[in-house]
């Protein structure tokens, strides 16, 4: 059965998409309870929005983000890593995709690629920046075949246990 992709009220469906995300990424219910917050309060910033993918009725993927805002706290931590990439402008008039996930049972699908694409397609800025785990996943290669570029590496986040890389794209994606 093919996904539908569609505009996700992530206040309403909030738990549902936590589920996905913590199946897909191992996340704890404590983890899974302090991201809740941090979600709602995401989707209160100015320009956010999410996509879900459904499958059979059920929450099969999501996707959302916002412009980026260099006072927010994500930009603020990535901020030094980038300076010293001379790739700070990146910061500046960028979509942020702040989460991506696919449920286990949809991964390989195509899921992720359309989620994020539909929601990139939907930003008047001219370039997207995102995070993901420093390592060579399915995700980043996902990541690159859409056009995102490696601006740095081996960036670290408070409480995150593995570093992360900041990557960049132009938009539209590449298809």
């Amino acid at each position: 059965m093919d996904p539908v992709i569609g505009p996700l009220d992530m206040s309403a469906h909030v738990d549902e998409a936590l589920a996905v995300q913590a199946l897909a990424f191992g996340l704890s219910p404590e983890e899974v309870a302090v991201r809740r917050q941090i979600v709602l309060r995401h989707m209160t910033y100015p320009g956010a929005r999410a996509y879900g993918a459904t499958v059979a009725g059920h929450l099969a993927g999501f996707v959302y983000g916002m412009p980026n805002d260099r006072a927010h706290w994500w930009s603020t931590v990535v901020e030094p890593y980038l300076r010293a990439q001379g790739t700070t402008h990146w910061l500046d008039d960028s979509f942020v995709i702040t989460e991506l996930h696919v449920h286990p049972a949809h991964q390989h699908h195509g899921i992720g690629r359309a989620l994020i694409t539909t929601i990139t397609d939907t930003a008047t800025e001219p370039r997207s920046i995102l995070s993901a785990i420093d390592t060579d996943s399915p995700a980043r290669g996902l990541y690159r075949s859409l056009g995102y570029t490696d601006l740095a590496r081996r960036v670290h986040f408070p409480s995150a246990p593995k570093p992360y890389a900041v990557m960049g794209a132009p938009l539209p994606l590449a298809r």
